[in-house]
């Protein structure tokens, strides 16, 4: 019986190892058709946000408010390409005849392109990492709406990038004190205090609730500063 098990486990192995070799050229698709199509576009915004929040609540308007002022500005609107929030930062750009730009990922829920999306610039994939890469490398500011385990994520993934010096500081603007307030409480209080970060981490963002406060808080950042893709 062990002989027999340690044959399978091997089998097992050698088929998984041939998988991951072709894996390979899928991921390197993904990467070669983001960077071809971003590329093309100009400077964007990314807003990150819940795919739950369902159209005619607060902060599903106040994103369809703040896409569509930062459209009227020149800049293209990235999103995740589904539902809810995401939806809304797309509505907000076709709203001001500007790009729109969808990164969809195939998810078993939620997850599914919305109808604001420019027909060009859909791009779908299947690894989050790859995904990742397209929204941070070609925005030249991140928008954090409210949200759940992948907004957290995405907000994190973007701080640390920042903090580490892996592209230039932007802009980076939480949308809802009400919302962010016990986070950035926490992080103030446990990860600062304690020496985890330094306090000066907590300046990489700031916190707005109107639509007017994130385009100033943009606008204002690169009024000295050139725009260009992070790296």
């Amino acid at each position: 019986m062990n002989d027999t098990i340690r044959v399978l486990k091997e089998r097992h192995w050698k088929e998984s190892m041939a998988h991951s070799s072709w894996q390979i050229f899928k991921i390197m698709a993904e990467f070669v058709d983001g960077f071809e199509t971003l590329a093309k576009i100009g400077p964007c915004i990314s807003i990150f946000g819940s795919a739950r929040t369902k159209p005619g609540t607060p902060y599903y308007e106040l994103t369809v408010e703040i896409a569509q002022k930062l459209a009227q500005e020149g800049f293209g609107i990235i999103t995740g390409g589904g539902p809810g929030i995401m939806e809304a930062a797309n509505k907000g750009a076709e709203l001001a005849g500007g790009k729109s730009v969808g990164l969809n990922i195939d998810l078993p829920f939620e997850q599914r392109p919305n109808e604001y999306i420019d027909k060009d610039k859909l791009l779908n994939f299947d690894y989050f990492f790859v995904r990742k890469v397209m929204f941070t490398k070609y925005s030249q500011g991140f928008i954090m709406m409210p949200g759940g385990f992948g907004t957290m994520d995405e907000f994190f993934e973007v701080a640390t990038l920042i903090q580490t010096e892996k592209f230039k500081q932007m802009p980076m603007v939480l949308v809802g004190s009400a919302y962010w307030n016990g986070l950035l409480e926490w992080m103030k209080t446990s990860m600062a205090d304690e020496g985890n970060i330094k306090k000066e981490d907590l300046e990489l963002f700031k916190i707005a609730d109107t639509a007017e406060e994130v385009v100033h808080h943009t606008l204002e950042y690169y009024r000295t500063r050139p725009l260009k893709p992070n790296y």
